[in-house]
């Protein structure tokens, strides 16, 4: 009986409950339509506004994942806001704050578990916009030397002139001192040079200019200049500077032709090139010569070791 009673009880609870969600639905049913009309507009707009920052972003940095992603990143942010619109249409406040707050709880535990993946991803997207480089450029990034082979959004891969891929952090090429050979189309060949202490120095400047000059690697809209940097006790000291392509093998192969064209032209007109000097010191002491030092050495190496300690007692007793 009481067992009957009790599931009488539980239906007819059962019952109010759904015909409280009954009534609240149709009190909500207004608000309802309108947040799902809201939501459906959002969505639709969705799509033509990830188009247009998608293009918008091939315009900017030419490169069409980055412009994926930034549409669908838009796309994500614009549907996100319409749930959240929709909600609050609903008067669904406790709902709106607590997925607002389980968001902020996943971006910080996301951002703190991957912070260098944030970090490169963002220095990727930045690298797409700033461009301070492009695909086979010759860069020099901390000790890193080499052609741009790809860009990324978490790295940057470079071949260095061994023949090696190197992958670069996009984090560290941001934050390090970066020197592009490419970007400017020309490349500046400093040559350092020393000569004799020769009488005739504008002779000597003159020779090497024109022989830098005739050099078919050289940009010939730009002058060979050569300046004095310091006199020496033996030489003088100077570098001569030229303009030539970026493109390193054409920079070593201009350098190398230099070399030969100055060091053929002085000896072609009797310009000597500097020898190293060497100082002698051979100890000679109590006024004795350097034959004389030899001597002794010499008769001390053909005496028999007892004749030689006999002699160096006798000269003691002395």
């Amino acid at each position: 009986m009481e067992a009957g009673l009790s599931l009488q009880k539980a239906v007819a609870q059962l019952i109010n409950k759904l015909n409280g969600w009954f009534t609240l639905t149709v009190k909500m049913l207004p608000n309802l339509i309108v947040a799902i009309f809201v939501l459906i507009i959002i969505v639709k707009l969705s799509h033509p506004l990830a188009r247009l920052v998608g293009r918008t972003v091939v315009r900017l940095t030419r490169q069409r994942h980055i412009a994926r992603l930034m549409a669908t990143l838009t796309r994500l942010a614009v549907i996100t806001a319409g749930i959240i619109l929709a909600l609050d249409v609903l008067n669904l406040d406790r709902a709106v704050a607590s997925l607002l707050a389980g968001v902020g709880i996943l971006g910080i535990a996301f951002g703190f578990a991957s912070q260098d993946i944030a970090a490169n991803f963002m220095s990727g997207i930045l690298l797409h916009f700033v461009h301070p480089f492009r695909i086979d450029d010759l860069i020099r990034s901390g000790e890193f030397f080499g052609y741009v082979e790809a860009i990324d959004m978490r790295s940057t891969q470079i071949r260095n002139q061994q023949g090696q891929r190197i992958t670069i952090p996009n984090k560290s090429i941001l934050g390090t001192p970066l020197i592009n050979y490419t970007i400017s189309g020309e490349r500046r060949v400093d040559l350092p040079w020393s000569l004799t202490q020769v009488e005739d120095l504008p002779k000597a400047e003159d020779l090497a200019i024109k022989a830098v000059e005739a050099l078919e690697w050289r940009i010939p809209d730009r002058p060979v200049e050569l300046f004095y940097e310091k006199v020496g006790d033996y030489t003088i000291d100077f570098e001569i500077r030229f303009w030539t392509d970026p493109e390193q093998k054409i920079y070593l192969k201009a350098r190398s032709e230099a070399i030969k064209a100055i060091k053929r032209t002085f000896e072609e007109h009797g310009i000597p090139m500097p020898s190293p000097v060497r100082v002698l010191d051979f100890g000679i002491v109590g006024g004795k010569s350097l034959r004389e030092q030899l001597e002794d050495v010499r008769l001390a190496l053909s005496m028999p070791p007892e004749e030689t300690a006999g002699k160096g007692k006798a000269r003691g007793e002395e």
